[in-house]
């Protein structure tokens, strides 16, 4: 009788497992749910400014489709990216944004006053521009795509979102998509 209960339990344990991955795989990828303050950049601000960053990463498709808002900034916003770094310092500019600055060729304006953009990131983004130099040479190289995800699973990437008041950034999260940071959730591609 004990052996049966213990087959059945491993049964229904293996069942678990495998239904539970392919609900997780149909989930399409990785989702990534910041809120941007001055209080995350490196050195904090105090600024009115706020934002948020959404992101689902598909690794099957190699494209990462984002939406970002921002409002409140104390000044005009003059560009955003993601940047390559951990929490406690400033890092090279992985991937463009917006820019109202004309330095990345094709890549779309920021709504100066505050409002939104979205997009999606696809391996030629990833460290396209000379700003992205680098990043290069701290090893997330042109087109590494795979690379690029996985920092971000890390907390290795930041969004920052600068503005003609603070050049080097007025707001700023820190990304991760393992669900260490608040507001993600996760599921394997």
């Amino acid at each position: 009788m004990t052996r049966t209960r213990i087959r059945l339990a491993l049964a229904v344990a293996v069942v678990g497992v495998l239904g539970a991955g392919s609900v997780a795989a149909a989930g399409g990828g990785d989702d990534v749910r910041e809120t941007l303050t001055g209080y995350e950049e490196v050195p904090a601000l105090s600024t009115p400014g706020v934002g948020e960053f959404k992101a689902d990463i598909s690794r099957s498709r190699e494209e990462i489709r984002y939406r970002l808002r921002f409002d409140g900034l104390e000044s005009n916003v003059t560009q955003a990216h993601i940047h390559f770094e951990n929490a406690t310092n400033n890092g090279p500019i992985v991937v463009f944004l917006c820019t109202n600055l004309g330095n990345a060729p094709g890549v779309q304006a920021c709504p100066a006053g505050g409002g939104s953009i979205s997009g999606t990131i696809r391996p030629a983004d990833v460290s396209a521009t000379p700003s992205s130099a680098n990043a290069i040479l701290a090893g997330l190289g042109a087109g590494e795509f795979d690379e690029f995800v996985r920092a971000i699973r890390a907390g290795a990437t930041y969004v920052n979102v600068h503005s003609v008041d603070r050049a080097g950034g007025e707001i700023r999260a820190q990304l991760d998509s393992d669900g260490r940071g608040r507001g993600h959730g996760h599921h394997d591609d």
